[in-house]
């Protein structure tokens, strides 16, 4: 007797193991037609996983958001062998569902974007012919000489690399087509449906190594309706009118060089602008209780090893040549050391923590060329970063003034936000007990703010040293970035031998968390950039108003507005230039100033002036006192209108 226990906590008895999709034509055939994979003692499997015993199954349909991926992941297969289909030598190797879409990478064959529609079209045929996929498990060694004796032998390397301990693998069928997956996926071809394109190709290297066999990867995107698929590309269209490279250009905010690849160069605007945010940051910092501090750029690797960064982030990290027999420096790729080095500078207790310990240095991560990002993927850039050091008692509100925090700084901007657990990762330091107990504490603080279950945990995502939750904002196309972090950090004050004294004049380890806002201040900007589609609100914008004479006899006049704008602490300019002043406002217009100041005969005879706000509304003699002081308003509260 087998029970299956559905959703409603009743029990369907089977007299024997059964399957999922056995289960769903019990209980009606519409479930049986809709539902694409089931949740099986809450792990998501195929419709085809066997029950053997007593389990609780939750089927799932193309409503339900895990799906998408399985979807996805269907597809790339299907996108597999429509390539073996049309390219006979062609060797595959893998083929994974990712954000927006999924890819598969080919060996021996060149695919250009011209060569995309007829691979769909072959994609079409074989998804109409709804092939069952069907998983099957093998010995390892079998699996090996079946990928040998066909040739495939980026397959059969993948097998062959499996841990030893690793016996069986999973292999799906799907018409003559045999793919090496753990799945799950749909139960046949046919479900894919009619929603899915391929959108570009680009080069790869076999297991990401430069070193190895260069792939062709071949991109799609798929979704479970013709609607979804056209607001896809619909916000793809939109994204492209934001994306921040162009408008950082057009904008003159910053610039990208070949001579310093990830490494951006901050134009006079681009400067104003992290002069803005910074100047925030720290406001707000100040009245938190935040002490702010800048450490070194270079460190010893001495260290990075007792950080533990030389062993589990080394490969990320600048190496930096000392001197024969001396010490290997490095360029910092985290600012924690440098905090830590701070607090054990001088005897601590009980009554100086919480210790809030914030900076915004530059630091140094040595990405990948072929990862570089505009600004959203860089080398060099400025973090907001803060390290607290708190006893045990203090962690749960200290968390919820961090989220507070947080929370405050985005509605500034108009982002909303999510937050995700991380849990330990495999190279995980120190011991299991400190690990389960920070887990444990995080768990507790998210259930009690957010709701049990009203988060996303991501296991074995945490940082080396700690647990940590991600802030994921949403910007104004719907969507998700992971900008700040806080990370709860039982081991690296042992690690450096930090110690307070507590009340009872013992010696114990403080608790360290780490915690970001805007995170990289390149990529924050970057987001924000495409969020208001390089429209920034006043109080960050980096010319706030520019004053336009109407003809060179109104200049004398418009260098004195000029000036009092300037002296009430607003980022004003002219330009130097003459030009008509219907070019001017054109230009403002396309610098998406917020203020463009008018300055003629009917504004010099009245003492005011006009302006010509950036969304094309017309204010006509207005007192300039006026214009200053609500120019100065919108920046004191950061108003996102204008």
């Amino acid at each position: 007797m087998v029970n299956v226990i559905l959703p409603d906590g009743s029990k369907l008895p089977f007299d024997a193991p059964v399957c999922g999709i056995d289960v769903a034509q019990t209980i009606s055939a519409g479930l049986a037609k809709n539902a694409v994979a089931m949740k099986l003692n809450g792990a998501v499997v195929d419709l085809s996983a066997p029950i053997v015993a007593e389990s609780a199954v939750v089927f799932l349909t193309p409503k339900d958001k895990e799906t998408l991926d399985i979807l996805r992941h269907t597809a790339a297969h299907v996108l597999a062998m429509a390539v073996k289909s049309l390219y006979p030598e062609a060797l595959v190797t893998i083929g994974p569902a990712v954000e927006n879409g999924f890819y598969y990478d080919f060996y021996g064959i060149v695919v250009k974007e011209g060569d995309l529609p007829k691979i769909e079209a072959k994609m079409a045929e074989i998804v109409a012919k709804d092939y069952p996929i069907v998983r099957s498990e093998v010995p390892r060694a079998e699996a090996v000489r079946l990928f040998e004796k066909a040739g495939e032998r980026f397959k059969a390397e993948l097998v062959a690399d499996l841990p030893a301990d690793v016996k069986a693998v999973s292999l799906y069928t799907m018409g003559d087509s045999v793919e090496l997956c753990r799945g799950p996926h749909l139960p046949s071809s046919g479900k894919v449906g009619k929603a899915f394109k391929l959108t570009k190709v680009a080069a790869a290297y076999w297991r990401g190594d430069a070193k190895r066999e260069s792939l062709q990867r071949i991109y799609g995107t798929a979704f479970w309706s013709d609607k979804e698929l056209k607001a896809y590309f619909t916000l793809l269209e939109e994204a492209e009118k934001r994306d921040h490279r162009k408008l950082g250009k057009a904008l003159e905010l910053w610039h990208l060089d070949d001579t310093a690849p990830g490494c951006p160069y901050f134009l006079p605007r681009g400067v104003k602008m992290i002069n803005a945010l910074i100047d925030f940051w720290r406001a707000e910092h100040e009245k938190r209780g935040y002490d702010e501090f800048s450490g070194a750029m270079i460190n010893g690797s001495s260290l990075w090893k007792t950080s533990g960064h030389w062993d589990h982030y080394k490969d990320d990290m600048y190496i930096l040549n000392g001197e024969e027999d001396k010490e290997v420096f490095a360029l910092k790729p985290m600012s924690c050391p440098n905090a830590i080095k701070v607090y054990n500078l001088k005897t601590r207790s009980y009554a100086d923590l919480p210790l809030r310990l914030s900076d915004v240095d530059y630091i140094h991560r040595n990405e990948a060329s072929g990862a570089l990002c505009g600004l959203f993927r860089v080398r060099e850039f400025r973090q907001d970063d803060a390290h607290i050091f708190v006893t045990e008692d203090m962690i749960a509100d200290e968390y919820n003034r961090i989220f507070d925090l947080i929370e405050y700084f985005y509605k500034v901007f108009g982002l909303s936000c999510s937050v995700k657990l991380s849990t330990r990762p495999d190279n995980y330091i120190g011991d299991l007990e400190s690990w389960n107990k920070a887990e444990a504490g995080l768990r507790a603080i998210m259930d009690a703010r957010y709701g049990a279950g009203k988060y996303e945990v991501k296991e074995k995502d945490g940082a080396f040293y700690g647990p940590k939750i991600d802030i994921q904002m949403r910007d104004s196309l719907g969507r998700e970035w992971q900008m700040g972090t806080i990370q709860l950090d039982f081991q690296l004050a042992k690690r450096f031998g930090c110690t307070y004294a507590d009340k009872d004049g013992t010696e114990k380890t403080p608790v360290i968390i780490h915690r970001t806002v805007y995170g990289s201040l390149e990529r924050f900007i970057a987001l924000i950039t495409e969020h208001f589609a390089g429209a920034f609100p006043v109080w960050i914008a980096p010319v706030q108003a520019r004053v336009l004479p109407v003809s060179d006899k109104h200049r004398d006049a418009a260098v004195e507005v000029l000036r009092k704008l300037k002296d009430a602490g607003i980022r004003a300019e002219m330009e130097r230039q003459s030009n008509t002043i219907g070019y001017q406002i054109r230009e403002a217009h396309q610098a998406k100033i917020p203020y463009a100041v008018i300055l003629g005969d009917k504004e010099i005879e009245s003492g005011s002036v006009s302006v010509r706000l950036r969304d094309n509304t017309q204010v006509n003699a207005i007192p300039l006192s006026d214009l200053i002081g609500r120019i100065t308003e919108k920046i004191k509260t950061k108003a996102l209108d204008l």
